[in-house]
């Protein structure tokens, strides 16, 4: 009896420990979306700075010939900084875009036609050199940024979408994956030895059309977002195949009854726009939360997604943003005395590293997994566009002050962040409650009492059960 007890265990633990991993169906499609998302944007990012000479070379030599004189340095500089930052720009039309094509196409459909922009910014890019128009770079850069904004709002929301809430973190993870997939394969690539020489430059800005060819081929092999299918366009039986798909014959009917809940308590409510969100009053405290994340969030990390779903939400993000806290007293201090003793240089490079793995251990790997979890189906693409928009801005921003808040401030700038990330850390401790393995309703209840008060919380409860008899009879 004690062998066949212990043998029933023993199954029982195998079962559920086959329950917390995610099918490969999930884990292909977190691929089959990230190399067409995120690993676009860290891509793109990081291959513009390895033909920066030749860049010039060719501006240099397409003005003497179109104009016959030599350009001006400061025009130089000023074209050079028009393709690097345009792309920024472009991103932000990416983002403002991106909601309102998961909507009207879809959150698969929208990152498929996202791919036809970069293709064709590829193109742009790649003809730039032979044509000798340096109009259509700018042009290229432009849409590759589109391209990027748009992955970066529609890729977490699909992923969100199609996790089972146990593993939302970590499958979130994939997010970071492949940003920093993207930008150190971008690094490789760019290398003299490949496409970095001289030569082929042109070569290196247009073979972003390749992770773009490779979502075209493999993502229509995976199903539209089970929630999509039958919140926002009432297909009950596709949204059981999909579900089917993604978590198993014997596991989906759990994730149906919740997706039925919440489109049961949405109640016909069509998608929101952004400006929307702005004046709703049940998303006040979830709006603030995540332009407030977006605005801390200034680094990418890879490491949290190991521990998001077992320590939890918000004990990661407060705790990365304390341990920034600590790492940029450190590095003002040693940046203040470096040359007082040999060893503290070191000091200040490890503090820098310290600095990088804490933002990955908090706000890198959580802030995209927060935006899908703190609204429900209605307000969810309107939050990723509000989120999205937010943080180009302050990418933008954040490059543009920088170099005058290190001119002004010299060893002292790391204060700045300092202050930025003990506010942070404190407003999330104050406003943002635990939502690991919680469902996206039981997330909006917790909200319900910040944003209306805990009076209303009784009303709210006598309507849902009437509405639940109303269903039943």
């Amino acid at each position: 009896m004690n062998v066949m007890s212990s043998l029933i265990w023993a199954g029982r633990r195998m079962e559920l420990s086959q329950q917390n991993l995610p099918s490969w169906t999930l884990f292909l499609a977190v691929c089959a979306v990230g190399i067409g998302g995120t690993f676009q944007y860290g891509y793109n990012v990081s291959i513009i700075n390895a033909p920066t000479q030749h860049i010039h070379k060719f501006l240099n030599e397409t003005w003497t010939s179109r104009y016959h004189k030599e350009l001006n340095p400061d025009l130089l500089t000023f074209l050079w900084s028009v393709i690097a930052s345009i792309f920024s720009l472009g991103g932000l039309c990416g983002a403002l875009i991106g909601g309102s094509m998961a909507i009207r196409l879809g959150r698969k459909g929208a990152l498929l036609m996202n791919n036809i922009i970069a293709i064709l910014a590829c193109i742009l890019m790649g003809i730039s050199f032979p044509t000798g128009l340096f109009e259509l770079l700018i042009i290229g850069r432009f849409l590759i940024g589109i391209n990027s904004g748009i992955g970066i709002c529609v890729q977490p929301l699909y992923i969100g979408e199609i996790a089972p809430k146990h593993l939302r973190g970590g499958m979130a993870m994939g997010t970071s994956i492949f940003l920093t997939g993207g930008i150190l394969t971008g690094q490789i690539i760019g290398l003299r030895e490949l496409l970095g020489g001289e030569t082929y430059w042109p070569l290196l800005l247009s073979s972003s059309c390749f992770p773009a060819f490779a979502q075209l081929l493999f993502l229509p092999w995976f199903p539209e977002s089970p929630r999509y299918l039958l919140i926002d366009r009432g297909d009950e039986l596709s949204c059981a195949k999909a579900l089917k798909r993604f978590h198993g014959s014997s596991e989906y009917q759990r994730e149906m009854e919740d997706i039925q809940r919440e489109r049961f308590a949405l109640d016909g409510e069509k998608p929101k726009k952004p400006w929307q969100l702005f004046t709703d009053r049940g998303v006040r405290w979830q709006l603030i939360t995540v332009i407030v994340m977006t605005m801390g969030q200034q680094l990418s990390g890879i490491n949290a997604g190991l521990l998001i779903d077992y320590v939890g939400r918000r004990y990661l993000v407060i705790g990365g943003y304390l341990l920034m806290t600590l790492w940029s007293i450190v590095l003002t201090f040693s940046l203040t005395y470096q040359e007082l003793y040999s060893w503290v240089p070191y000091v200040s490079m490890t503090s820098i590293f310290a600095f990088i793995l804490s933002f990955g251990l908090g706000p890198g790997g959580i802030t995209n997994t927060l935006t899908a979890e703190l609204f429900i189906q209605s307000s969810r693409p309107a939050a990723y566009m509000i989120g999205g928009t937010t943080s180009w801005i302050s990418f933008f921003t954040i490059g543009m002050l920088f170099p005058f808040i290190v001119n002004e401030l010299k060893q002292y700038c790391f204060l700045v962040f300092l202050l930025e990330c003990s506010l942070v850390a404190a407003f999330i401790f104050l406003v943002i409650p635990e939502t690991k393995n919680k469902s996206f309703l039981e997330i909006k209840k917790e909200f319900h009492k910040l944003n209306f008060g805990r009076n209303t919380e009784k009303k709210d409860t006598e309507l849902y059960e009437r509405r639940q008899l109303r269903d039943e009879f």
